[in-house]
């Protein structure tokens, strides 16, 4: 993808803000995604409190846990950077996710609360402060299961982003960070499978409030 100059950034972003609908439905879909981020630490707070399903995974039974937790942070805050420049560049990559994250933030908060689960017996914590720092906790979250936050939240870039190479490079990045959780035992496999799936959904719903305008 050509990379934009600083000026034709500017321009961009001054065309699109002149545009109401734009300005309206950034500042909207940003209010909501603070707005749900900051009830996290309350919500899971809750949710590593209560009682939940252990369940029978084949695929975990079979792999045997190892602690990824350092190539695991390099692959997904590595390409949540990437996602940032896209955003600074390009008003409406910046659009687009936003409403897509605010949904499959509201859909986590749903799946968690219908799914209670506990971890998988042989999970090692995965060591992310980043991810914790946003979770408001300073101990490890274990029971934010189904769905994937971090294989959903890779998904969605690999949606949002139009290059071809961004496109190409977020998809393996995902497939890792899918794999890699799982060596981990971080998630259970229909955990992944489910981040992919409501990935799509959110992306699907969000690009459409998004708009063309």
């Amino acid at each position: 993808m050509p990379q934009p100059s600083s000026i034709a950034i500017r321009q961009e972003w001054h065309a699109a803000w002149q545009v109401p609908k734009f300005r309206q439905r950034l500042i909207l879909g940003i209010a909501l995604v603070v707005s749900l981020l900051s009830i996290f630490p309350y919500f899971f707070n809750w949710v590593e409190k209560r009682q939940g399903v252990l369940l029978n995974d084949r695929v975990l039974s079979v792999l045997p846990p190892h602690n990824v937790s350092v190539p695991l942070f390099i692959l997904i805050w590595s390409l949540s950077l990437l996602g940032i420049v896209r955003a600074v560049q390009f008003p409406r990559f910046l659009l687009t996710f936003v409403w897509s994250f605010f949904l499959l933030s509201l859909f986590r908060v749903l799946t968690i609360t219908l799914v209670p689960l506990d971890p998988p017996a042989n999970l090692l914590n995965l060591a992310d402060p980043l991810s914790n720092f946003f979770y408001g906790h300073d101990r490890f979250i274990t029971k934010d299961l189904f769905f994937s936050g971090h294989t959903s939240t890779m998904f969605l870039l690999f949606l949002c982003f139009t290059g071809r190479g961004d496109r190409k490079i977020a998809l393996i990045v995902t497939c890792f960070v899918a794999f890699l959780l799982l060596v981990q035992h971080v998630h259970y496999t229909v955990d992944i499978v489910g981040g992919f799936i409501f990935g799509w959904i959110s992306w699907s719903l969000g690009s459409r409030i998004a708009g063309k305008d």
